[in-house]
């Protein structure tokens, strides 16, 4: 079963991010108090940990999570490479916009790291909220083809 394992959000653009254990998403404001909320396409953001532990890899560096600055985190699944597709979490539906593109954020975080996310996706994916609802830690995640 895949799982949800990470919940973070920016209260402000470029703000360290805060990891939390549930929280609400919806519609209008994506995950309740993150800044990028509101920006269709890119409401919630996703990394899937093997995408993650890969680019890591890649430059000889163990770092967590959120230097990616994801709002969600995802064991047990292989980061779809599709737009469209649409990625269940409990009773949240949320739908991939685009690949959510490495930028110097990356780079100015560890050196090499922009290039490591640039192949198949490692980056994550950018969603729309089309179902809002409830999620914690530990939930189920499913991929749903489009």
């Amino acid at each position: 079963m895949a799982e949800l394992i990470g919940i973070a959000r920016a209260p402000k653009i470029m703000a360290p991010l805060e990891e939390i254990n549930k929280t609400k998403i919806s519609k209008d404001y994506g995950i309740d108090g993150d800044a990028r909320g509101r920006k269709r396409g890119r409401q919630v953001t996703i990394l899937f940990e093997d995408d993650w532990f890969d680019a890591c890899k890649d430059i000889n560096e163990k770092l967590h999570w959120t230097t990616r600055r994801a709002n969600l985190f995802v064991r047990g699944l292989s980061g779809p490479q599709k737009e469209g597709n649409i990625i269940n979490i409990g009773t949240v539906k949320l739908k991939i916009c685009a690949e959510t593109d490495p930028c110097d954020v990356m780079e100015k975080a560890k050196s090499g790291l922009r290039k490591a996310l640039e192949p198949l996706w490692r980056g994550g994916v950018c969603c729309e909220v089309l179902h809002g609802g409830n999620i914690s830690i530990g939930d189920e995640v499913k991929i749903m083809e489009n």
